[in-house]
């Protein structure tokens, strides 16, 4: 039977699936799979992406624990590819690597003004909110009006958050500095603007439906936003997911909710134009309003509108980070690739290199796609042998040898189940299913039962 040795970097649902499905579909291999993460944790977006008050969600975690939890993927946590290991450290011990780092960074607004001081990447507010080891404890939560562009779910769960009642969030895994960090919000208003009409908002029906029944929270839009043409009256027809939004959305229009001190506002036909400032801080946000051109596109108006807010959240999109010694398009925010395969410079494929998720299509789609993608990339992978490295250490010890001469603290399996069970037993104590820890310092402790 043939070996194959595989290494997969980025241990969130693209790689944990990507593993999973090579070992479900591969009779004629003995496949052998390390995964490495540059967090001490598994289930990347999953675990620091996903806001805490979805537990539906959040049961993802469940279905990817029990795939690492059978023992036949092996999880090597803190380990930063680039540093502690590198590409000659692949190739060495592997015979090809599947790159599935995923996508954490904001992408770009470029308008004026994004720059000033309350003005925030929604990425880093849900690394905060999500207790990323690696992101500050604390977040400047001043604002009694607050922007959020974008008209995806990233930009509901940051609007979510940043108006539900702190104490509605106990029940949840948040940390107590998250939480004392809401309950010191001044918030009153949150608005979410989209450049185009309900007929083309991303957002998920449950999301919006979650977004709009907040407890102690009246949601708000505004009949003018009620505009259709040739080409949303399409995306209507033929889209169940749009009909089911537009619906929720019009009968909020004729069904107002009933006055409250916190408000979120839902806006649509605002194309962002600046982040208005003064002294250095975000004082307000200007945007032209748009109507659609019939296919459901929008055009400006020429219509200049502006509303005061002290904080500003752009929520338009993920971008990717760039990988040691592999070629990365700065434009899209993914690796250079073809349907998996990662390109040279000049359009072709590196023999033995692979990716997976986000860092290969960028952030776009639900964890049905990742599972398509994942399956795309095993292909070419396995059709490839021929140009397989042929790595001169292929023993499983080996690179734990590599790891351990280097002196890299890693995370295994076992060394997480005793964070896993810490974060549990912190949360039993508090009537809830676990309590995220936040220090990666203190995470290593615990994982070595220190």
């Amino acid at each position: 039977m043939s070996k194959l040795r595989l290494a997969v970097v980025g241990a969130g649902p693209a790689g944990i699936y990507a593993s999973d499905l090579i070992l479900k579909a591969e009779r004629n291999f003995d496949v052998s799979i390390d995964l490495f993460d540059l967090l001490p944790a598994p289930y990347g977006l999953v675990r620091y992406g996903v806001a805490p008050d979805h537990p539906r969600i959040k049961g993802i975690i469940k279905a990817l624990y029990e795939v690492l939890d059978r023992g036949d993927i092996r999880f090597f946590g803190n380990v930063n590819y680039g540093t502690d290991i590198k590409l000659e450290d692949l190739k060495k011990h592997y015979n090809a690597v599947i790159f599935a780092t995923g996508a954490i960074k904001d992408a770009d607004l470029n308008i004026p003004g994004i720059e000033l001081d309350g003005s925030y990447g929604a990425a880093d507010f849900v690394n905060w909110y999500d207790a990323h080891p690696d992101f500050p404890r604390t977040w400047p939560l001043n604002a009694k009006q607050v922007a959020v562009i974008g008209n995806g779910n990233v930009a509901l769960d940051v609007a979510r958050m940043l108006i539900k009642l702190p104490e509605d969030l106990l029940s949840t895994d948040i940390p107590d500095h998250v939480y004392q960090g809401l309950k010191s919000s001044p918030i009153t208003d949150v608005h979410v603007f989209g450049r185009r009409g309900p007929a083309q908002v991303k957002f998920s029906p449950l999301e919006l439906r979650e977004a709009l029944h907040v407890n102690g929270v009246q949601a708000i839009v505004y009949p003018e936003d009620f505009q259709f043409d040739d080409g949303s009256q399409k995306a209507l027809d033929s889209n169940n997911q749009i009909r089911v939004m537009v619906k929720t959305l019009q009968d909020l229009k004729d069904n107002p909710q009933e006055e409250q001190t916190r408000r979120l506002h839902l806006h649509f036909f605002h194309s962002p134009l600046e982040v208005v400032g003064a002294d250095g801080k975000v004082s307000g946000i200007k945007f032209e309003k748009t109507k659609l051109d019939g296919t459901g596109n929008v055009v400006g108006t020429g219509e200049i509108v502006e509303y005061p807010a002290q904080a500003v959240y752009r929520a338009v999109g993920y971008f990717g980070s760039e990988l040691d010694q592999i070629p990365f398009d700065a434009k899209s925010g993914v690796v250079s690739n073809d349907e998996g395969r990662v390109l040279d410079s000049a359009g072709k494929h590196i023999p033995g290199v692979y990716c997976t998720g986000w860092i290969k299509r960028g952030p776009v789609g639900l964890i049905g796609h990742t599972k398509a993608d994942a399956i795309e990339t095993i292909g070419h992978l396995m059709q490839d042998q021929a140009s397989w490295w042929s790595p001169e250490l292929p023993a499983e010890a080996a690179i734990v040898e590599t790891l351990v001469n280097r002196g890299v603290n890693f995370v295994d399996w076992s060394h997480w189940l005793k964070v896993d069970a810490e974060e549990r037993r912190l949360g039993q104590t508090d009537g809830r299913e676990r309590i995220k820890l936040f220090d990666r310092d203190e995470i290593l402790k615990v994982s070595k039962g220190n």
